[in-house]
């Protein structure tokens, strides 16, 4: 072997070398630039609508995070739980704080933003109520129609939550579980809730919500992480607890004064607990192939700033529950 060749040689396995070394430098940057551009930013309903459909067809989310697509309640202080049971847990969890329990079978109850209908089977079968679930996606309303047996008081609807079709005092108990992020218009929101709750009705929300920046504001790392929970779920903005219950205040529809809570604590472990999923249940890779880990792998950044969001105290997990004022 000549000299010559020998560097030759050397340079070809140097070339590759820096190739290969610049190429794992450039993954992360890739990657992060295709979180970034593929983002699902809030345009209007029917980006949301699409968001929910995407996620209903192609299964994923219904198989790591069962029927019930929203956080599990640990207990509080927080023990450790299956996730799924969790879920449950936080809908039985829920329905006690809001007294609901103490109402008879029968009553009528409006499940805003149900997702697939976890919620809402649980409110019909567990507790006797007649649930109407509404949810801005078809395939959402298709797929809890499918889910819920014959005979169950739950049947399921396309409805816009910012213009419900409904009467007013429609409804003996309204009932939403993070449906408020994806709201543009917080204050009609809120009208919309009450609007179709019966004089002497209970409202009871669960959402996720910042920190109240007119008591302090985000800093200069909250802002871009915000920015980020905003833009990857469809997300037009989050209120604050103290400011969303204002607005249910301001609707003049509320008996005495709105009912809140942070439940942060007992619902913070579902973040890592969502990630985890990905790892103990490797039937997910068989089920849907590697298209589906890499649709799985990136939520796992928004999960992460979740987790850090409301670890932090910049997000907030507020409960909400007000009475539907005799006359308005």
């Amino acid at each position: 072997m000549t000299n010559q060749y020998r560097d030759d040689q050397y340079r070809d396995d140097q070339y590759v070398m820096n190739l290969f070394a610049l190429g794992l430098l450039l993954l992360p940057a890739a990657g992060l630039a295709l979180y970034l551009l593929t983002a699902r930013r809030y345009q209007s309903a029917e980006s949301v609508a699409n968001s929910y459909d995407e996620w209903t067809e192609d299964g994923i989310l219904e198989f790591y995070w069962g029927e019930h697509i929203h956080l599990g309640h640990y207990g509080n202080p927080p023990q450790p739980k299956d996730f799924l049971v969790a879920k449950a847990d936080f809908v039985h969890e829920m329905l006690r704080w809001g007294g609901l329990d103490q109402l008879p079978p029968g009553q009528s109850l409006l499940d805003v933003g149900c997702g697939i209908g976890g919620s809402s089977r649980i409110l019909a079968q567990d507790y006797g109520f007649a649930v109407t679930g509404i949810t801005i996606s078809p395939q959402q309303v298709k797929r809890a129609t499918e889910l819920t047996p014959a005979g169950l008081s739950a049947k399921f609807l396309v409805d816009d939550a910012m213009a419900l079709s409904f009467p007013d005092a429609s409804f003996d108990v309204v009932w939403s579980i993070e449906a408020g992020p994806h709201m543009p218009d917080k204050a009609q929101f809120a009208k919309e809730l009450l609007r179709v709750l019966k004089p002497g009705g209970i409202l009871v929300v669960a959402d996720w919500n910042q920190r109240d920046a007119r008591q302090r504001a985000l800093n200069f790392w909250e802002k871009p992480v915000m920015r980020q929970l905003l833009d990857q779920w469809s997300h037009p903005e989050f209120s604050s607890i103290e400011g969303f219950a204002e607005l249910l205040e301001a609707t003049g529809l509320v008996a005495g004064s709105v009912t809140t809570a942070d439940w942060t604590q007992p619902t913070l472990p579902s973040w890592l607990d969502s990630i985890w999923q990905g790892i103990v249940r490797p039937a997910g890779l068989v089920r849907f192939g590697w298209a589906g880990l890499v649709k799985s792998l990136r939520e796992v950044p928004t999960l992460l700033l979740m987790r850090l969001a409301f670890g932090t105290g910049l997000c907030r997990f507020g409960m909400f529950r007000a009475v539907r004022a005799e006359k308005s």
